[in-house]
């Protein structure tokens, strides 16, 4: 399955109730992440431009983005960003890919 990172950004709102009443949002959001097919991985909860950031497996994109627009249309989280991950594997095809590639930089 493919990978993805997902970070968010909490609201001052969800920040002072995670204060109030603490739990592990990563076990809370679990079955968000299984109900689209998915499956969390990693994550953790970085301190900086994001609060929460997640490692996980999704069946496509499109449930991936699906899964996205569901936490950003609950409004816990003042920003949000998907990044597809690829694996080693995948990479390694990438730049074998690019060798064949036409692209040529100005020079």
């Amino acid at each position: 399955m493919p990978l993805y990172m997902y970070q968010a950004a909490y609201t001052s709102e969800s920040l002072a109730a995670m204060i109030k009443s603490p739990q592990d949002r990563l076990e809370a959001v679990r079955p968000a992440f299984e109900g689209i097919g998915g499956k969390i991985l990693a994550g953790g909860f970085p301190f900086g431009e994001y609060d929460v950031v997640v490692i996980f497996e999704a069946p496509d994109d499109t449930a991936a983005a699906s899964l996205a627009l569901a936490v950003a249309a609950g409004g816990a989280t003042r920003g949000g960003k998907t990044t597809r991950l690829l694996t080693g594997p995948e990479w390694v095809a990438a730049l074998k890919g690019a060798q064949a590639s036409q692209y040529r930089p100005a020079r």
